[in-house]
């Protein structure tokens, strides 16, 4: 027989798990000692160690798992073997309610599985391992002795000794009218940990965990929009909050205004969890479809196209119950700029359009927005060789005002759910910018940057990097290369959010195309790469290399 040492980890755990058995010793010392031995061997996990000490395959894991849930009376859960690998993987984390299952599976603390938040159950695992009997080796006179290390196969015993958290004990109030549903959710915790970084100054990386819990948080919002009771006060100050982030919107670097805004999201979106009357339905639904449209454009900021569609998709479907057409219409005229500033100007042409037969004939926000979106969008065709996109552009441009000149002072005066004049000088500076009419796009522009607060960063930041481009198209690209240099420098690090370097970057792609490789090109670019532009939410993507079409 070969004396050579295993070398497979089920091998070496096995060999672990039956020495450690001879010895007497109970699962946990097992796992701890499984860990130990084979972690630096295989990057054998914690959380994997305890499965190996008890010698069971992930398919033990997730039927024990099942049989817990279907004890307590729930729903199936979704957890498989897929699910369980990628946790023992450390490629995903446990919700708190699948970790409360597989702390009471392996009787164990989450601090063992190597989690550190404690479990919503509010009572230690370890100490009720007790509760359960397994028989163990007896002589035929004696009576079975509780094994307090008994491996998976004894289920603990549930209701009465295992009293769940509800969402307002979690929050420190007393409920007693019935047993808790476990909602505080994965999603809080990570967004809450993240503005937590973000508050102590500490670089915050937009990484798969993040992404998937704002992801998540957005699903569970389209899976419970119908409604759960709540006060017209308690709405009267969500409606207040959520407003208040229009005034916010570009003065918060975007990373932090989006944990603040779904956190919101997320407490709306838990009192969407039974149905409500009528008149409180439309006015919730209405406030889920402004704080996922909001979500949405700060994903834009952060240069994350999918879940910028996602969310106002979501949007869209709490828009729809409140039959509200005008507000449809500002989330449509909202999700052109994903298109716009990242896809097809011909898709953002297409949405500007839509919601300009959404807010019909009634002056509105999206009604005065949307003409002056298309605008945008045709002077982009028209910088692309499209003929009939110019004088469509300026039509646009003339419907837009004299729908913007109807609208009251309150739909003026916000940033985000309304349409303001710096704002629509924005846009009609872009327009004749694109053009290619830079004198009268440069004027518009600079009456537009007068119009701004030193706060307004995302668009004043814009706003300059569109008169750097007036500078390129009257023939003077060291100048525009150095304009769209400051814009984004001038910025504080944590508000350099992606479309603006983007939107840098296209002035230098913009540069190269009309006058090739000129020697402050290559600079250009080595300062927008450099460490110092990058963005504290993620790192920028690839540059746009010169000579490749904007």
């Amino acid at each position: 027989m070969s004396s050579d040492p295993p070398r497979r980890e089920t091998d070496v755990a096995r060999r672990i798990r039956a020495h450690a058995l001879a010895r007497g010793r109970g699962p946990v010392a097992i796992a701890q000692e499984i860990h130990e031995q084979c972690g630096p061997l295989f990057g054998t996990s914690r959380i994997k160690a305890h499965r190996l000490a008890h010698g069971v395959a992930l398919s033990d894991i997730v039927a024990q798992v099942r049989a817990l849930y279907e004890v307590d009376g729930k729903p199936p859960p979704r957890l498989g073997e897929t699910l369980l690998s990628a946790y023992e993987s450390g490629y995903k984390r446990p919700g708190p309610e699948y970790l409360h299952y597989l702390c009471a599976v392996y009787r164990v603390e989450p601090d063992a599985l190597d989690y550190q938040s404690p479990c919503i159950c509010g009572r230690g695992h370890a100490t009720r391992a007790g509760a359960a009997s397994v028989p163990q080796p007896r002589a035929p006179d004696q009576r079975p002795v509780p094994d307090p290390d008994a491996i998976v196969g004894a289920i603990v015993p549930r209701s009465e000794e295992r009293p769940w958290a509800t969402v307002n004990d979690l929050r420190g109030h007393d409920r007693a009218d019935g047993p808790l549903t476990i909602d505080v959710g994965e999603e809080d915790i990570v967004l809450r940990r993240t503005l937590l970084q973000l508050l102590a100054g500490a670089g915050v990386a937009l990484d798969g965990q993040f992404l998937g819990a704002v992801d998540n948080l957005r699903r569970k919002m389209d899976d419970t929009l119908v409604g759960a009771t709540v006060s017209p006060t308690m709405l009267d100050q969500w409606e207040e909050t959520t407003y208040g982030y229009g005034r916010q919107y570009q003065a918060t670097p975007s990373l932090r205004m989006l944990c603040d805004v779904l956190l919101d999201f997320s407490e709306v979106r838990r009192m969407c969890d039974k149905r409500q009357p009528v008149e409180l339905q439309e006015r919730l639904c209405r406030i889920a479809a402004q704080l996922s449209g909001l979500s949405g454009l700060i994903m834009i900021n952060l240069g994350d196209h999918r879940l910028a569609r996602s969310f106002f998709r979501t949007a869209r479907t709490a828009a729809d119950e409140t039959g509200d057409r005008q507000l449809r219409a500002w989330v449509t005229v909202r999700e052109s700029l994903v298109p716009m500033y990242y896809g097809d100007p011909r898709e953002a042409l297409h949405l500007a359009r839509k919601a300009q037969d959404l807010a019909g004939r009634t002056p509105g926000v999206a009604a005065a927005m949307a003409p002056a979106v298309e605008a945008r969008a045709l002077g982009m065709l028209a910088m692309r060789g499209r003929g009939d996109a110019a004088p469509s552009a300026r039509r646009a441009l003339v419907r837009g005002r004299s729908v913007f000149d109807q609208l009251s002072k309150t739909d003026t005066s916000d940033l985000v759910f309304g349409f303001t004049d710096r704002q629509m000088a924005f846009y009609e500076g872009d327009t004749f910018t694109n053009l290619g009419d830079h004198r009268q796009g440069d004027e518009v522009l600079s009456h537009a940057l007068t119009l701004y607060s030193p706060t307004d960063r995302v668009d004043l930041t814009l706003v300059r990097l569109d008169r750097a481009m007036c500078k390129l198209h009257a023939g003077h690209p060291e100048a525009a290369l150095t304009a769209g240099r400051e814009a984004i420098f001038d910025l504080p690090a944590d508000h350099r959010s992606d479309i603006l370097v983007h939107r840098a970057r296209q002035i230098g792609a913009a540069v190269a195309t009309k006058h090739g490789q000129i020697p402050e090109l290559k600079d250009f670019y080595e300062a927008l790469s450099g460490p110092s532009v990058k963005s504290p939410t993620q790192d920028p993507p690839a540059a746009v290399r010169p000579g490749e079409q904007v």
